[in-house]
């Protein structure tokens, strides 16, 4: 929740240093790609959330959270790369959607164990 309020944070100074108001979401590239930045974030925290429950419930609580350290720090670095330059983002990109699907391993491996194995 804390890098989503960082996110939301960088898009209104963003917007002020740009003098663009809300509902607006065109004007300065760097703007844009800021606010684009948030949004792709905000989209995949959900998903990112429900992964990480399961499979540290299911799993290990410790492999689960490393993943899930590991990812923020990637999601953190897309926003920043992101923000900078477009094509800055595609490594932290690729590098969090890796780690979701580890996370999508793990929750999978998790519950076929808790649900088939005795």
């Amino acid at each position: 929740v804390l890098f989503l309020a960082y996110f939301a944070m960088q898009v209104i100074y963003a917007r002020r240093k740009y003098k663009i108001s809300p509902p607006e979401t065109t004007g300065h590239p760097e703007f844009e790609r800021t606010f684009r930045a948030q949004a792709n974030c905000s989209e995949y925290f959900p998903i990112f959330i429900s992964l990480l429950w399961v499979a540290g419930i299911f799993f290990h609580q410790g492999v689960a959270a490393v993943c899930g350290l590991l990812y923020l720090y990637a999601r953190l670095r897309y926003f920043q790369g992101y923000a900078g330059a477009a094509q800055a983002r595609l490594g932290p990109l690729y590098a969090s959607a890796w780690l979701l699907w580890v996370l999508v391993g793990l929750a999978l491996a998790g519950l076929l164990a808790h649900f088939l194995w005795p």
